[in-house]
């Protein structure tokens, strides 16, 4: 059996290395609700939907100013 996973982007976080674990946790735990969010408000949608990264970026941003990760954008296939 095959599985045909489209190319998509997605966001790769990256916490610093001296920040607090259950900080990050609590980072962690907003992003994935921002997915949970995303796919209640586009049916079922998730990462490989083509406008994911615009729709959520805004969100991740205001989270990244908070909690002090970084981010990229990278294509995946």
């Amino acid at each position: 059996m095959k599985a045909r996973i489209p190319k998509h982007r997605e966001f790769i976080i990256s916490f610093p290395d001296e920040s607090n674990q259950a900080r990050n946790d609590e980072a962690w735990d907003k992003l994935t609700q921002i997915l949970e969010d995303y796919k209640k408000a586009h049916n079922g949608q998730s990462i490989y939907s083509p406008t994911f990264i615009e729709d959520c970026e805004p969100q991740v941003k205001a989270l990244q100013e908070e909690y002090g990760f970084t981010y990229t954008v990278e294509e995946r296939q």
